[in-house]
C-alpha cells in the first residue's frame, strides 16, 4: 500500500488484534493507524503508530527510504495510538527534529520523556523539504487541545489527524479508488459507502462532543484547495472528497436524516416488547429506523444511529424511582456529546411508581430536544392497550 504519490508514501499498519478501541468501542473490522512519509531532498514523517506494531512500522519505513535519514517528525496529534512510537523513531533516527505546536511540547515530554531537538510551530508556519512545502494550521479540540493539521502545498494534500477518519482496517490499497473495509465482502467500487457507517460510528463515539470546533476548523481550512485527505484512520480520500467533507459537515452540525433511533433497556422484557412494538408500527408506515438493546449491545452502535436519525426514542423501566441505568447512561452520553437538533419520545414500564418517562423527558428537554409526545408510561406487563405505540408512531 506504499505509494500514494511520487512523494507521499503510506507506512501505517492495520490492527486486527485489538477488539475494543479506547477500552470502550468495538472493532469488528479492526482499525488502521495511518502514518505517512513525504520524500524530497529532506524527508518528513507525519505521525507514528500504536506501540504494539514497532517492528512492522520500522520495516514499512525502511521499505520506502532504505537507509536514508528522516529529517522531521511532524506531530499532528498526541493521542497514543498515533504517537506511541515517537521514542522508537528518535532511537532509530537520533538527529530527527520533532515538529509540533506549543501545546504538544509538554505532552511529548510527559508521555515519552523527549525534550530536545523540538521545533515549535504556530499558525501558518512552514518547512521546506526541497521542492515540497509543509504548512501547519492549528485545529484545537478536534479533538484534543494540541491538534493541528499539515498541508502539503504542492500536492494540495491535507494530513488531517483524526478528522475525516473511520474505524475499520483498510484492505487492497489505501486510497479510496481501491480501498476496501477489511473483513467486509463489499467491493471497493465505492469506498465512501463501504466506510460511511464506520466513519459515523467513529465520529459519534470519539469526536461527537466537538461539533463546534470541527465547524471552526472546517471554516479555517475552506480557503485551502484540497485534492487529497490523509487521515490517521481509514482510507486516504481522493475521489470522494466532496462527499466526505459534506458528510463531516453534516455530522458536526448534528443534522439527522429522517428516521428513528430506538434504544431500550429492559429488566423483565416489558419495555423490550414496547420497543419492538414501536419498531413494528414504524415498519408499517415505511419509516426508516434502527433498534438497539442497551443491556446486551455496546452503546457505540446506538450513538452511531443517534447521529444518523433526526428522532430518538428511548425506552426504560423505572428503577429505584429513577431511570434504569443503561438508558440513563445513554442519555448522559448524548449530553456529553452536546447532542442537539433531535425529536424525542420516551416510553417504559413500572410496577408501583412510574418515574423513568418523566425523567427521560427532563433530560431530553435540557438538550433542547423537541418532545413529540408526553411519553408512554405503563404499569406492570406490556399490552397494546396500555402502550399505544401506533399513536406514537403516527406522531413520528
Amino acid at each position: 500500500m506504499g505509494n500514494i504519490s511520487g512523494k507521499i508514501r503510506y507506512v501505517g499498519v492495520n490492527d486486527l488484534e485489538k477488539v475494543i478501541f479506547e477500552g470502550m468501542w468495538p472493532l469488528p473490522f479492526g482499525v488502521s493507524y495511518n502514518s505517512y512519509l513525504v520524500i524530497d531532498e529532506k524527508i518528513a514523517l507525519i505521525d507514528t503508530a500504536e506501540a504494539g506494531f514497532a517492528a512492522e512500522y520500522l520495516e514499512n519505513i525502511r521499505k520506502e527510504i532504505g537507509d536514508r535519514k528522516i529529517d522531521y517528525l511532524v506531530v499532528n496529534h498526541m493521542e497514543p495510538d498515533h504517537s506511541s512510537l515517537m521514542a522508537l523513531i528518535r532511537e532509530n533516527y537520533p538527529d530527527i527534529r520533532i515538529i509540533g505546536n506549543a501545546k504538544t511540547v509538554p505532552m511529548i515530554k510527559g508521555y515519552y520523556g523527549l525534550a530536545d531537538n523540538i521545533q515549535v510551530v504556530k499558525e501558518g508556519d512552514k518547512i521546506c523539504l526541497g521542492s515540497s512545502t509543509l504548512a501547519f494550521y492549528m485545529a484545537p479540540m478536534v479533538h484534543w487541545p494540541e491538534t493541528m493539521v499539515t498541508y502539503f502545498e504542492e500536492e494540495k494534500t491535507l494530513f488531517s489527524g483524526d478528522a475525516f477518519g473511520t474505524f475499520g482496517g483498510v484492505a487492497d490499497g489505501i486510497t479510496d479508488s481501491s480501498a476496501r473495509l477489511l473483513g467486509s465482502t463489499d467491493s471497493a467500487a465505492d469506498s465512501f459507502s463501504a466506510f460511511k457507517d464506520e466513519m459515523r460510528r467513529y465520529y459519534s463515539n470519539i469526536v461527537g462532543k466537538y461539533g463546534q470546533t470541527v465547524q471552526a476548523a472546517m471554516k479555517k481550512l475552506s480557503g485551502l484547495e484540497i485534492a487529497r485527505i490523509c487521515s490517521t484512520h481509514g482510507p486516504v480520500w481522493e475521489k470522494n472528497i466532496p462527499e466526505v467533507m459534506a458528510y463531516y459537515d453534516k455530522l458536526s452540525r448534528y443534522e439527522g436524516e429522517k428516521g428513528v433511533c430506538i434504544v431500550y433497556a429492559s429488566m423483565y422484557g416489558n419495555t423490550a416488547k414496547a420497543a419492538k412494538a414501536l419498531a413494528a408500527e414504524l415498519e408499517k408506515r415505511g419509516v426508516e429506523y434502527a433498534i438497539h438493546n442497551l443491556c446486551t449491545e455496546n452503546v457505540s452502535y446506538a450513538y452511531r444511529d443517534a447521529f444518523k436519525y433526526d428522532t430518538i426514542a428511548v425506552g426504560a423501566p423505572t428503577y429505584n424511582n429513577d431511570i434504569f441505568p443503561p438508558a440513563y447512561n445513554f442519555m448522559y452520553g448524548l449530553s456529553a456529546r452536546l447532542m442537539k437538533n433531535r425529536r424525542f419520545a420516551a416510553f417504559g414500564s413500572y410496577t408501583w411508581a412510574g418515574a423513568s418517562v418523566k425523567l427521560l423527558n427532563e433530560m431530553a428537554s435540557k438538550l433542547g430536544f423537541e418532545l413529540i409526545s408526553d411519553g408512554i408510561s405503563f404499569p406492570q406487563a406490556y399490552s397494546p392497550e396500555k402502550c399505544d405505540m401506533a399513536a406514537l408512531a403516527d406522531r413520528i
